[in-house]
């Protein structure tokens, strides 16, 4: 699953004793392990090889230009939703003909900046912009490739925030209507509508939704064949869930079992977008304890961290294991569940400093005994993680750590007070 493991009570990334790391950079630090994000790109590289796929990384997961790099130096394209994405994807070394571009709400700067780059695949989510596109591109004398993103009404069974593959979303046309513009649009001398896009949400713990999703598109694109629309590019979307502990995810390999035998017979050149399953499990967040509090209803574990830097506990109501850094031999923890089986722990809510009773990472956990400057690991963070972090409560964004087998790097600094008024203070009229 990731390369987080505990040896003689102190958690290490890899080779590195994540201790170090606060001793040297402090907390609240983001701690990624390049072994893990690799390791979980080459198993879904290979576990739909037999598609041939283009995987296009999504950057809204985790954004840092280093890790962005490495995945490009292997040979991974991107998935990116607005401009300064694309910015990124491109700094970090990207093949701009292996970036797809989705997003209900391009700019037509963000547009002209992705026609300039010459990215592989516009996706497009509605007619509106499928028309603003053949306008800016026939403007340049320009021919460009499009999807059409398909809202195919699958029910994701996951957070209604992340649900988009439901016909009351934003996102993609229904099935009628994609039908309706594929026709219309066949042959358009400025936008080759080659393809249709699926993203139904994330994380999805079943492959059921994929492969109804799927099923229909395919039905879709059959029958446009037969009306002389020749279909030839599937982006399958992203989604695919990453082990958080209190619910297995499917691994690659379970995901493409489903999945590749609907589609090694249909001639499409396949598109994936994974980003959670890949970096989900390669970070954690590291915070240090301030204070222990008890009042008579509870117990608080406060920490240096919150939902400034992590807000899916806050926003999503979600699930990460928290575990303290270093720990006795009877706490070292033999999964990572929401309840363990251990004597001696105590019942406590992980809060954080911000001014705000939402801002927690977990209520009513069972932890060992915490001491004021104990270090605590927030585990499964390297997704939607620091990339959704802000400077709230004017606290400054926490560092970035990679660790490489026995080395790590900082690959973004903490911020300073500096910082937060930087943008503020440089203006130019």
């Amino acid at each position: 699953m990731d390369e987080f493991r505990y040896r003689d009570g102190q958690l290490y990334c890899e080779q590195i004793p994540v201790k170090d790391i606060a001793a040297t950079v402090g907390t609240p630090t983001y701690i990624y392990s390049a072994a893990t994000l690799l390791g979980h790109y080459r198993k879904m590289a290979e576990a739909f090889g037999l598609l041939k796929p283009t995987i296009c990384y999504s950057i809204k997961s985790c954004q840092n230009l280093h890790i962005c790099s490495m995945l490009a130096d292997n040979g991974c394209g991107f998935d990116v939703v607005s401009g300064g994405e694309l910015y990124r994807a491109l700094q970090a070394g990207a093949d701009p003909s292996q970036i797809v571009y989705a997003g209900v709400g391009k700019t037509d700067r963000e547009l002209c900046e992705a026609i300039e780059a010459g990215i592989g695949l516009f996706n497009i989510e509605s007619e509106a912009e499928l028309q603003n596109l053949a306008s800016i591109v026939a403007s340049r004398n320009a021919r460009v490739s499009a999807a059409l993103r398909i809202n195919p009404d699958v029910d994701p069974k996951t957070h209604a925030y992340t649900s988009t593959g439901k016909k009351e979303t934003k996102f993609g046309v229904d099935l009628d209507k994609a039908h309706e513009l594929f026709k219309a649009w066949n042959n358009h001398k400025s936008v080759h509508l080659r393809g249709a896009h699926l993203h139904i949400g994330s994380p999805v713990y079943t492959v059921e939704p994929y492969v109804e999703a799927i099923q229909k598109v395919l039905k879709l694109i059959h029958s446009l064949k037969s009306e002389g629309v020749v279909i030839d590019s599937l982006d399958i979307g992203g989604g695919y869930g990453a082990n958080y502990g209190i619910t297995d995810s499917p691994s690659a390999a379970d995901y493409a079992r489903a999945i590749v035998p609907l589609l090694k017979s249909e001639n499409l050149k396949i598109y994936i977008e994974p980003g959670r399953s890949l970096v989900g499990n390669a970070g954690v967040l590291l915070a240090r304890v301030l204070y222990t509090k008890e009042t008579p209803a509870k117990r608080f574990v406060i920490t240096d961290t919150g939902m400034n830097d992590l807000i899916r506990p806050s926003l999503y109501g979600a699930f990460h294991f928290i575990w303290p850094a270093q720990v006795a031999k009877e706490f070292v923890p033999a999964s990572r569940a929401e309840k363990l089986d251990l004597p001696g722990l105590l019942e406590v809510d992980v809060v954080g400093p911000v001014c705000e009773s939402g801002d927690f990472l977990a209520k009513g956990r069972c932890l060992p005994p915490m001491e004021r400057c104990d270090l605590l690991a927030v585990f499964t963070a390297g997704a939607y993680g620091m990339v959704m972090s802000s400077q709230y409560n004017s606290r400054p964004r926490a560092a970035e750590v990679l660790v490489q087998g026995d080395r790590w790097r900082v690959i973004r600094r903490r911020e300073t007070y500096e910082d937060l008024l930087r943008a503020e203070i440089e203006v130019e009229y």
